[in-house]
């Protein structure tokens, strides 16, 4: 008979206290609790979230934080499409209305945090930079080279705007230092509609409307490398959050509107849990392992949030009776 310790690899101890860094499949019983315990591990899932007071697509978003979220700026139907100026808070739970941005624009990007956001660009070729104060918009330095369809990351005093279109595809970056905007090292592919995350001195940006849509690039603060890892889904128009060595890809278009999202762990990209709504050009916040997707398009602009939470390993007490 195969005991729990020769099947798992741990022996089931009684303690006065749950251990430190416990590990999935160990298993304990605590004396003062008079339970028995464990660490399972749950699968990384979507769920719903507040919705959008402004359905809209082509919008920017930033924040650190699932529960601190910021959206601006986008674009509506029907074609021509008409430039967004709103801008919403997320708490977690719901959106609220917030001073609009000074200059209407689709196809911008941003960085920062709720309380410290950055939007730049936008199209068609805006070079228009504004910093948000978690009150109001004000206007800064333009960016050197005007564009759309553009990615960002960093902070709002250590920003980066990086690829874009004018009239052809960009390679340039570009950044910015709380007042104005100078020149970084230029990507490898020249690349629109792609997706970026990080800070200044680590970056990273991948897929878009390259010949690929699937590859990567990390940027140390002076030069980008091409890297080795590919999406294992074709996409562009989709949303990034998190960090280079922990950024999550959510959802966007290839053939069709996309569901997909894969997580990066700084050497290889992984498939994880898909979103209940194929989207694109939407926005996107928070890290990898708690995310949140909003708005964006799917026959039309939508005004519904998803939340990701990735694969948890929490401590559950088991009933023995």
């Amino acid at each position: 008979m195969t005991t729990y310790r020769q099947g798992q690899g741990y022996r089931i101890r009684s303690v006065t206290s749950d251990p430190d860094n416990a590990k999935v499949g160990q298993v304990w019983y605590n004396s003062i609790e008079l339970k028995l315990k464990g660490v399972i591990s749950v699968d990384a899932s979507w769920a719903s979230g507040g919705n959008l007071g402004t359905a809209r697509m082509s919008l920017a978003g930033c924040g650190a934080t699932q529960d601190a979220a910021l959206a601006f700026g986008g674009n509506t139907t029907p074609f021509p499409a008409t430039a967004r100026n709103e801008t919403e808070e997320y708490n977690g739970s719901s959106w609220s209305e917030q001073s609009n941005l000074g200059t209407a624009r689709g196809y911008l990007s941003g960085a920062g945090t709720q309380t410290a956001g950055l939007a730049f660009g936008g199209s068609p070729s805006k070079n228009e930079t504004e910093e948000y104060d978690g009150t109001s918009w004000s206007d800064q330095n333009n960016l050197s080279t005007a564009r759309g369809s553009l990615a960002g990351f960093g902070t709002q005093t250590a920003g980066v705007a990086c690829g874009g279109y004018t009239s052809t595809a960009l390679t340039s970056t570009e950044h910015y230092n709380g007042s104005s905007w100078t020149a970084g090292g230029n990507m490898n592919t020249a690349n629109y509609q792609f997706a970026a995350a990080g800070v200044l001195t680590a970056g990273l940006a991948w897929a878009g409307q390259n010949p690929s849509k699937q590859q990567t690039e990390e940027y140390n603060g002076t030069a980008w490398t091409s890297v080795p890892a590919t999406l294992n889904q074709a996409t562009f128009n989709q949303a990034g959050a998190g960090v280079q060595t922990a950024a999550i890809s959510m959802l966007g278009r290839d053939s069709s509107n996309l569901t997909a999202t894969e997580l990066y762990d700084g050497t290889s990209w992984t498939t994880s849990a898909n979103a209940a709504t194929a989207r694109r050009q939407l926005g996107g916040a928070g890290t990898n392992s708690l995310a949140l997707a909003f708005g964006g398009y799917t026959s039309d602009q939508v005004n519904s949030t998803e939340e990701f939470t990735g694969v948890t390993t929490p401590v559950r007490s088991f009933d023995v009776s």
